[in-house]
């Protein structure tokens, strides 16, 4: 079985039900991502959603012409040898973005999976077949939303919520954490996102106030190219600190992560960190150092139902994050993830398990490359 055709759609989706405030004060005009479809010489294809960036035009142009070449003629079942190959080959005169080969390395995974007539979590080896939720909130605008939404997320069940403040005023972030632990009540699992919004005197300040409200972790505070500052976060407080995602080349980069103890947690996802064979990669690194490795939504259910599969084969990743509210992600399936009491199930059939919604796919394509 060989790869004979690479298949790159350049997509955009309107963001029904998104606020203009729900990444940050930057204006969102709607979702932009790609869908990349590897099909063999035996006629089995699959595909993955893919992130694109503001551009799916451009992030697709750039992609397909780096990676088609580069697939056409691999043995999907050598997934390996290709993840070798091309983190050399992208060294060398590549220098993708980080969102690059995860999808492809996904579509080898599904491929892989199929032929083998599994479920991609049982063909990684299966931990479990369920994974508890938590919902992860957009950027709102007011401290009271934070609270209302988390009412509304434990309402339906769901195990835990996690803020992603605007960091504008650190006085207005705290005020929408202590109002959402005074909503939820004390016992309710609760986390904090800033996205790198605070230095390191205020992230210890930031941080000794969310131990006191009995959050579960704090994730990336500080700037993401600061590396002194949150091995010193670590080592001052007992909120674990949690980061990594955006951090390029995992799991090498990770490695130093870990040993240093900069943070207590790691994350990693099947989009930023090479697929299925980085999450995996760096969920066994992180195992080997007695730390979780909190797999980071994909944005796109298509892409998290992979995350999902991950997380079904990784014993130190204690939840399985979706984008609050769920709707507005979840395009791009046939049929939704099975989730129930805040409980995901994980699909029996072969591969995803579940089907894409190509009409809509279709609808959403502005051009194939």
């Amino acid at each position: 079985m060989k790869i004979a055709q690479v298949e790159v759609r350049c997509c955009h989706r309107s963001a029904a039900g998104l606020g203009a405030n729900a990444l940050r004060g930057q204006a969102f005009q709607g979702f932009e991502f790609l869908v990349v479809t590897l099909t063999t010489d035996t006629g089995l294809a699959a595909s993955s959603f893919s992130f694109a960036g503001r551009s799916a035009l451009g992030a697709g142009k750039l992609i397909a012409e780096s990676l088609r070449t580069f697939m056409v003629g691999r043995d999907p079942l050598d997934r390996e040898m290709a993840w070798h190959d091309f983190r050399i080959a992208d060294r060398w005169w590549g220098h993708l973005p980080v969102y690059a080969y995860g999808p492809f390395d996904v579509c080898l995974w599904i491929l892989s999976a199929l032929s083998a007539g599994q479920p991609l979590y049982k063909y990684l080896g299966a931990y479990r077949d369920s994974v508890p939720v938590y919902a992860s909130s957009m950027v709102l605008a007011h401290p009271q939303d934070y609270a209302d939404e988390a009412l509304r997320a434990k309402a339906q069940g769901l195990k835990a919520y996690k803020l992603h403040t605007p960091g504008t005023n650190h006085d207005q972030d705290l005020e929408a954490h202590q109002l959402v632990r005074q909503a939820v009540g004390s016992t309710y699992p609760l986390m904090s996102d800033p996205v790198a919004t605070f230095n390191l005197e205020q992230a210890v300040r930031f941080g000794r106030a969310l131990e006191k409200l009995d959050y579960l972790w704090l994730e990336e505070p500080l700037y993401d190219e600061d590396v002194r500052s949150p091995r010193e976060l670590s080592r001052m407080l007992d909120i674990p600190i949690v980061g990594t995602e955006v951090v390029a080349k995992h799991p090498y980069s990770v490695a130093e992560y870990l040993a240093s103890a900069v943070v207590d947690r790691v994350r990693a996802d099947v989009s930023w960190t090479g697929g299925v064979t980085g999450v995996m990669k760096t969920a066994r690194l992180a195992e080997a150092f007695g730390a979780n490795c909190e797999v980071h939504t994909s944005i796109f259910h298509p892409l998290d139902l992979v995350n999902l599969h991950c997380c079904a084969a990784i014993k130190n990743c204690d939840y399985f994050e979706l984008l609050y509210p769920f709707e507005s992600f979840s395009f791009g399936l046939k049929q939704p993830m099975v989730i129930e009491q805040g409980i995901a199930h994980l699909p029996s059939g072969p591969g995803l398990g579940l089907d894409f919604d190509w009409d809509e796919i279709d609808n959403c394509t502005l051009l194939i490359v």
